[in-house]
């Protein structure tokens, strides 16, 4: 059996590759993905990127047309995330949180006003989300988080703090879990709101989190008295949880982080071509079997495609590609620092570094990978109870 995209897709494959090749910032060097995390420049570097793709309607391409798309189709939408993720296109936050994550979740529940306010400014790049979901006592046990959002009129009133909040530092908007009924059960009484213009909301802080590849990409968010108008509520009051739910749903489903893999693996692949054959011997059949790992995770990731194409949510589905690519990746990256040998440890500061010292930084950053998202735990008891069928406990 051959699995193949169409003549229309590869034809759009084609056009995509060529305005990456000349607008990443990389060329076909090497990806370019990293670009607006490490620095301002390189953040101000990915916003017009960003502002580019919305000139084409790319930032969004499968999302309607009055909300700034293409109306593209479901497949469609996955050649141009394995092409962002083959080449490495560079983002700050508007396409992961926004289109991935945010943009799904209000064109299922939000209202029309909603829909119309906050959509356009997505696919715009003019709106930079981040996530307010963790806190220091609620990371894989989310439910039970106790950020507090009291109604006072046509407001929600809320104190509290979240943590690991990624890209909080650079954004402008904040979706956010709060609880509503402190009285309710812990998976009811959460409500799912939106924050405006966070750098400028009174009474909300941010705070970095360093790293352990020594980069500010964490940040911790602090709320005292923060103001939010009750319009900002999407979905019902105290069924946030649903909502929030189904973004998660979203956030799994996506196939760009095998593409990325891939081309890690076939750097890997030419440097040992190019090396020793003693060190082939060592190394060829060890990658061979991530590369087949790695196209099992992409063919894992075309389901979750057909499953959004067919009109269907994807559920314990995607919780069994967030597993999957997750600890691939960390044996991945783990691999090829050791293969490289000493160079492997050459951060992308070191102009000597092999890969652009990608290796090394990926795997730091693959280390927390199981545990955010929801840890691979609680991804598998969703896939027991859910997909399986067995019962809680």
């Amino acid at each position: 059996m051959e699995l193949r995209f169409g003549e229309k897709e590869e034809k759009l494959r084609l056009e995509v590759r060529s305005f990456l090749l000349e607008n990443n910032g990389r060329g076909g060097e090497a990806s370019g993905a990293e670009l607006g995390s490490r620095s301002d420049d390189e953040f101000e570097f990915a916003k017009g990127f960003n502002q580019k793709l919305a000139q084409r309607g790319w930032i969004a391409p499968a999302w309607p047309k009055e909300y700034g798309g293409l109306g593209a189709s479901i497949y469609e939408q996955m050649v141009f995330n394995e092409e962002f993720g083959y080449w490495g296109a560079p983002d700050t936050g508007t396409r992961g949180f926004g289109v991935g994550m945010i943009g799904p979740t209000l064109i299922i529940h939000g209202n029309e006003e909603q829909k119309k306010n906050y959509l356009p400014k997505i696919t715009s790049g003019e709106h930079i989300w981040c996530q307010g979901y963790s806190e220091p006592g609620a990371g894989s046990d989310l439910a039970s988080l106790q950020t507090r959002a009291t109604r006072d009129g046509d407001d929600f009133i809320i104190n509290g703090q979240k943590i690991w909040t990624s890209g909080g530092h650079r954004s402008n908007q904040m979706f956010c879990l709060v609880r509503t009924d402190p009285e309710a059960p812990k998976h009811r009484g959460i409500s799912f709101l939106l924050i405006d213009d966070i750098k400028n909301t009174p009474g909300l802080t941010v705070r970095p989190l360093i790293n352990m590849a020594n980069r500010h990409h964490f940040n911790e968010v602090f709320f005292e008295d923060v103001r939010v108008p009750a319009r900002n509520l999407i979905g019902e009051e105290n069924r946030g949880w649903y909502v929030g739910m189904t973004l998660l749903d979203f956030e799994r489903s996506g196939i760009g982080t095998t593409a990325s893999q891939k081309r890690t693996l076939e750097e890997l692949a030419r440097d040992l071509r190019e090396g020793s054959k003693d060190r082939r011997e060592q190394y060829r059949t060890r990658l061979a079997d991530h590369v087949v790992s790695n196209n099992v995770g992409r063919f894992l990731g075309y389901r979750i495609g057909y499953i959004q194409a067919n009109g269907m949510v994807p559920n314990y589905e995607a919780s069994v590609v967030k597993i999957f690519q997750s600890e691939l990746g960390q044996k991945i990256y783990n691999f090829g620092v050791n293969m490289l040998g000493l160079s492997g440890q050459m951060m992308p500061e070191e102009p000597r570094a092999p890969m652009h010292g990608a290796l090394p930084e990926s795997h730091l950053m693959a280390v927390p990978s199981t545990i955010y998202s929801g840890s691979n735990e609680i991804q598998r008891n969703i896939i027991s109870t859910r997909g399986l069928g067995l019962p809680r406990g």
